[in-house]
């Protein structure tokens, strides 16, 4: 099944204050969501066609250790379920120290769904 590992570094742009998902210098959970999305956009790459992207249609997610700024957080995404154009991922995320994964950050799953990006783009009213 797909799989896709990044690594990223927690800085100051990336704290729960940040972010507005709190007052501490430590990683936002809604950063720590979307570098594991862009894990399952990683993973799911090779099975897109011409035209088509994928989307986010559904998150489970439980942050579970704080990261300070300056660690490094590995995130990692696998393909657990496909059914036509829904892919499920599990997803990780544990900090990093010289190379090796380490302490679990945090867990869970992220439902993507292929589509035509044009077709979808057209589907958008502009707002008023």
């Amino acid at each position: 099944m797909p799989e896709a590992t990044l690594t990223f570094t927690v800085t100051d742009d990336d704290t729960a204050r940040a972010v507005g998902s709190g007052s501490l210098e430590v990683l936002g959970t809604p950063r720590l969501l979307a570098w594991l999305e862009a894990a399952t956009c990683a993973a799911i790459e090779p099975d897109l066609g011409e035209g088509q992207t994928s989307v986010g249609t559904r998150v489970s997610l439980e942050h579970l250790a704080p990261s300070p700024v300056g660690q490094a957080v590995e995130v990692t995404a696998t393909t657990t379920y496909v059914d036509g154009r829904l892919h499920r991922f599990t997803v990780a995320a544990h900090h990093v120290t010289a190379g090796v994964a380490g302490k679990l950050v945090g867990t869970g799953e992220v439902t993507r769904v292929v589509v035509d990006a044009g077709r979808f783009m057209d589907r958008i009213s502009p707002s008023s």
